[in-house]
């Protein structure tokens, strides 16, 4: 059901984009929250990444000229490079298996933050967050709930 789970979690972000007018942070991401959102921690160890890389952005575009698809870019690599730090920190700080933590993929938390650039952090959240949930109610009944087990 994950592939069913993102291309719904598609349609659900084109839709919401089209008749509310706000993004679900990317086209993609309401699947893979939708994949996720039986994991809180998963979702906000995302969110804490998503955070970080809009405050760096932030921060660099004080500096240097971000806007367009140099915004994107830039979001992207600093979300995948802290998506890495993150899933790298638990195995150098030595830390038991079970407390490793790992963000809903390396490309999402960018995402994420773009838009939260873009378009405002409440409006990306609650946007993501309506997306993904709809998403997953369509699939939990799709599939009679037998799904993400």
């Amino acid at each position: 059901m994950i592939i069913e789970t993102i291309g719904l979690g598609m349609l659900m972000s084109l839709v919401l984009t089209e008749i509310v007018g706000m993004a679900a942070g990317g086209i993609v991401v309401p699947g893979y929250i939708a994949l996720s959102l039986h994991r809180p921690w998963e979702l906000g160890v995302t969110m804490l990444v998503a955070f970080v890389t809009l405050l760096i952005i932030k921060i660099l575009s004080r500096f240097v000229i971000l806007f367009g698809r140099r915004m994107l870019v830039v979001s992207i690599l600093l979300g995948y490079f802290l998506v890495y730090l993150a899933t790298q920190i638990p195995g150098w700080l030595q830390f038991p298996s079970y407390l490793t933590f790992f963000p809903i993929g390396f490309v999402i938390p960018g995402l994420i933050a773009y838009w939260m650039e873009r378009q405002g952090i409440l409006e990306t959240i609650c946007a993501m967050f309506i997306a993904a949930t709809a998403t997953r109610f369509i699939i939990i009944i799709i599939s009679q709930g037998m799904v993400f087990k």
